[in-house]
């Protein structure tokens, strides 16, 4: 199920072929695509656009211990980032199961945090919840506005904009009259965001626009997104989820979410044993999916094969050059050339795309070593 709250429509849906996302969407409020969606998915590819995400939940935590604080209740190594360094970070249940995925910038002494919009107020209530003694105050910090250059033109755009291009990934750098860029590793390898104060959403627009890169909507980036493997909270993600399962395991030079090499933090047994001990029951595929099937699954459709289930399906997207594609959580044990059908869809598994199991886990190896084998 899809977390949404209400959110008020950007200023940018007045941009000149800005289609409204639909209401049932996670990306309701901001701009679905501007009229070629398709064309706007390659411009991302060949050269750069610009993506409304003022819709996603902003939150700030100022105070001397933020950092290792933050580091204590939560699943990445953060309490030495250095200033304009970031990562991504997960909050986990005591069965180490997700339930906050976000991106983070620590910069003059403010870590700021962005996330789903319908899960960033229940992650500030616990954020909240968990300061006791420490010297870390959340706020709500829905000032900043989210938008994202994507494309290998991107940096130039930036430029031309009046933004000089982070090159590292997470790497943030301070933008004359607030706000800040970041570089991502994702969905392309020449990603930015830009959180900007909210009251400049239109001139930064503007100034991108301007400085060449083309408008595009959330379907772009959604469809890039999917392509490149990476999941979205409550999309690609159920009630069960697990890291492993999701392929966020790794620290911010892995472009991961969860650092194995830390010290405790709530859902981490659960983290060490699939690391050391076992293999998670699901992991994440991309499925093709049958382009002449009249209609399209959704999100939290199950995936069957011979009538029997064996997964679910995330987000689904039509792709400029894949065609309809979708991300899905799939049992492990399925082979890769196995016949799925999902929703009114035949589909079947990239093979591409299945994660490699060649390693022995060092925990599983002590125990086969005491066994004698």
């Amino acid at each position: 199920m899809v977390d949404k709250l209400p959110v008020s429509p950007s200023p940018l849906l007045t941009a000149p072929g800005a289609v409204r996302a639909p209401d049932d969407s996670p990306d309701a409020g901001v701009a679905w695509h501007h009229g070629d969606p398709l064309g706007e998915q390659r411009s991302a590819e060949r050269s750069a656009v610009v993506i409304d995400r003022s819709h996603r939940f902003v939150l700030a935590v100022a105070g001397a211990e933020r950092l290792t604080w933050l580091h204590t209740i939560s699943s990445q190594h953060i309490a030495a980032l250095a200033d304009g360094e970031g990562a991504e970070n997960l909050s986990l249940d005591v069965n180490g199961r997700v339930e906050h995925h976000f991106v983070q910038t620590d910069l003059a002494g403010v870590t700021w945090i962005d996330t789903e919009t319908g899960r960033g107020p229940d992650l500030l209530s616990f954020l909240t919840k968990m300061v006791f003694w420490a010297k870390a105050e959340p706020r709500d910090g829905n000032e900043l506005a989210v938008l994202s250059v994507i494309g290998p033109d991107a940096p130039a755009a930036l430029e031309g904009a009046g933004a000089a291009a982070p090159t590292e990934p997470y790497a943030a750098a301070a933008l004359a009259g607030g706000g800040f860029v970041r570089r991502m590793p994702w969905p392309t390898d020449s990603s930015f965001d830009l959180l900007v104060p909210r009251e400049q959403l239109t001139d930064w627009w503007a100034r991108l626009t301007t400085a060449g890169a083309a408008p595009a909507g959330t379907w772009a980036f959604e469809a890039l997104r999917v392509a490149a493997l990476r999941p979205r909270l409550g999309l690609d993600t159920d009630e069960r989820t697990i890291p492993h399962e999701v392929r966020w395991i790794g620290g911010p030079a892995e472009h991961g979410a969860v650092h194995l090499e830390k010290g405790c933090y709530r859902g981490q047994e659960t983290v060490a044993r699939v690391h050391n001990l076992g293999k998670p029951p699901r992991h994440l595929v991309l499925l093709h999916l049958d382009g002449s099937a009249e209609g399209r699954p959704e999100t939290g459709d199950p995936v069957t094969a011979g009538g029997r289930t064996v997964g679910r399906v995330g987000t689904v997207i039509d792709h400029h050059e894949f065609g309809p594609i979708a991300l899905a959580l799939i049992k492990r044990s399925i082979p890769i050339d196995t016949e799925l059908v999902t929703g009114p869809c035949a589909a079947s598994i990239d093979p591409d795309s299945v994660p490699t199991e060649e390693t022995v886990q060092a925990g599983r190896a002590a125990v086969e070593r005491l066994r004698g084998r």
